[in-house]
């Protein structure tokens, strides 16, 4: 009995040193070894590390907007998207990702990111084919007095006079959010609505009329001749000057 108890401790211990012939001591199994970030290619890991914070978990949107809104990647082709995630949107919350502009993502990972988004949430025939959808980017220049009569048309029913808020949706014309919004971004949100906030896209606004692309410019414009030189100073330059003088005098 006591033979059998030995043999089968010395088999167990020749097993243990056999296993541990292969791995030296002190290196790791493969597998196991920490990715360097430059050679994080997983999208998942990528888009929630980068993306996930202002775009919302799964891409549905938080305090930026949606990016799986089926319309908005029908409009915008992976070139657009591509130079947004690396450039960002200059004066607004929308940071440059790509290493050359300062940025921690390298070509490949800013590839994976611009692929997946649109093999992940595009759908086709998301647009109508009979109504031809505006531009991503404008085509000609807008008109502010133009704009105001089409936000009166399209808008005003959600966002209230002058874009001050309704009580559909949030005021518009506020100097805190037209100072962290591009005309492009503006552009945007006008073509492709927010649907996580219920703000339907451009063809929604009025029952069977759908924005023109022009109407669209001229509404940006509008929107655009709405922002002020300084948001949030509590007083205008020249108080300031005087400010600052007085505290040098003292």
């Amino acid at each position: 009995m006591n033979a059998l108890r030995h043999l089968c401790v010395l088999a167990g211990l020749a097993a243990t040193l056999a296993s541990g012939c292969g791995a030296p001591h002190g290196q790791p199994n493969k597998g196991s070894e920490v990715l360097a970030p430059k050679e994080v290619l997983a999208f998942g890991t990528l888009y929630a590390e980068n993306c996930a914070g202002c775009h919302g978990a799964d891409g549905r949107g938080g305090a930026a907007i949606a990016l799986a809104n089926p319309v908005y990647l029908a409009i915008a082709d992976d070139v657009a998207i591509r130079k947004v995630i690396a450039d960002g949107m200059r004066g607004t919350a929308m940071p440059a990702f790509a290493e050359i502009a300062g940025g921690m993502l390298t070509d490949a990972q800013i590839d994976v990111l611009t692929k997946e988004i649109r093999s992940r949430w595009s759908k086709q025939g998301v647009l109508d084919t009979a109504t031809t959808a505006p531009s991503y980017a404008p085509k000609s220049a807008g008109d502010a007095h133009r704009g105001e009569v089409a936000y009166k048309t399209y808008c005003e029913s959600c966002h209230g006079p002058g874009g001050r808020g309704g009580r559909k949706a949030s005021a518009i014309t506020d100097n805190s959010f037209l100072a962290l919004v591009s005309d492009q971004g503006l552009r945007t949100i006008v073509i492709a609505g927010r649907p996580e906030l219920g703000a339907p896209d451009w063809r929604g606004n009025v029952p069977g009329k759908p924005m023109s692309d022009q109407e669209v410019t001229d509404v940006v414009a509008w929107l655009a001749s709405r922002r002020v030189q300084n948001p949030g100073q509590p007083y205008s330059a020249s108080n300031y000057t005087q400010h600052q003088e007085s505290e040098d005098v003292e």
